[in-house]
């Protein structure tokens, strides 16, 4: 209402947000900076309206944090109610990885925001399990599916026939390039070319790749955009420094020896870029490995945090492309069915202790 006082408004609108499910427990809430410059408000009027709403008990302020949304008979109400509206299913290839596990939090976090829940399948890289998967979900009737394709060479023909069919269906990460589907994926070319760009400006010339076999779109983008970086400063490409592993050498086993001798054997390497978290973590490895021989020192940047201080990465913004795919998904079950490919921007975080990892090399 206009008569009411400025903070009242901005409570009510605060309530709004949470009773229509954009925030939820646990959410923060916007600051009272935010909401001043947001609402065009003094902060006086703002704080007391996030205090009004404290006193409440539907949010709790936090000391040099922030403040959040809490339980409380507001938000309890909220998530009662009707009956869901149906179920999607989600096929990743594992959960091992920090990468997958933040996808399947933000993806659930959002398809619940809409009324369905969750059904979740890992296939363990098998497109057979893919496959067994796909025809699951569409037995159980599900709405639609998301799929987090495994990594192989083809994809699976269970994913065509969705496409041939029109099941709403997006594809993440990685998308089918000669058939037009839905899919969500990073900007994994512009990130790579701007993490290329960042060693050669550094000084490094030669810059080693690591990666699984070039075989799908993300490895595909990734490497161009590393070709770019030096096509772009008319600076010659060295691709003997390039290191490609099949699939099956890809393993804790056997993937840090492949590369400790491929350092071993390539001298001039100053700097190396690796496609994902798991081949750092195995260069890493190997790079460590090698500290008591005498030798040189290589930087390691990587695609995706790989969780030791130091190194940087290219980070995915995993709840943008999270809630883009479910915006695409409900499209395609409200009956609208126009392919499209999202692309969701990446940042580069570069270390602010940058680990100049030192290894001797013979």
């Amino acid at each position: 209402m206009k008569n009411e006082p400025l903070y009242q408004q901005i409570k009510n609108k605060i309530k709004e947000q949470i009773q229509s499910g954009k925030l939820r427990v646990g959410d923060r809430v916007p600051s009272e900076k935010e909401l001043t410059e947001k609402f065009h408000v003094s902060q006086i009027t703002t704080k007391n309206a996030l205090a009004g709403l404290a006193e409440e008990g539907i949010v709790e302020r936090i000391k040099g944090k922030g403040t959040f949304v809490c339980e409380s008979s507001l938000t309890t109400s909220i998530r009662q109610p009707n009956k869901p509206k149906g179920l999607i299913g989600l096929i990743l290839p594992s959960m091992k990885t920090r990468i997958e596990q933040e996808f399947v939090n933000n993806i659930e976090k959002y398809v619940s925001q809409t009324g369905h829940n969750l059904i979740i399948k890992i296939t363990r890289e098998s497109q057979f399990e893919e496959a067994d998967a796909i025809e699951m979900f569409r037995e159980m009737d599900v709405k639609g599916m998301i799929i987090f394709p495994t990594e192989k060479e083809t994809y699976n023909d269970a994913v065509l026939r969705l496409t041939l069919d029109k099941f709403p269906f997006v594809l993440i990460d990685r998308y089918m390039e000669n058939i037009l589907t839905y899919s969500v994926t990073s900007e994994n070319e512009a990130g790579t070319y701007e993490a290329i760009s960042y060693l050669i400006n550094k000084g490094h010339k030669n810059i080693g790749l690591i990666s699984p076999i070039i075989t799908n779109t993300v490895t595909h983008e990734r490497a161009r955009g590393f070709e770019n970086a030096f096509l772009k400063r008319k600076t010659t490409i060295n691709k003997n420094l390039w290191l490609t592993l099949s699939f099956n050498e890809i393993a804790q086993s056997k993937t840090p020896k492949l590369i400790r001798d491929f350092l071993l054997n390539k001298p001039e390497m100053t700097a190396v870029f690796t496609m994902n978290a798991e081949l750092a973590l195995y260069t890493h490895l190997a790079i460590s490995s090698l500290k008591k021989e005498i030798g040189r020192k290589i930087e390691l940047l990587t695609f995706d945090p790989l969780g030791i201080s130091g190194i940087s990465f290219i980070k995915q913004d995993i709840a943008e492309c999270s809630k883009k795919t479910v915006e695409l998904l409900l499209e395609q079950i409200e009956g609208t069915y126009k392919p499209k490919r999202i692309y969701v921007p990446v940042e580069l975080k570069i270390s602010e202790s940058v680990e100049i990892l030192e290894t001797i090399i013979t």
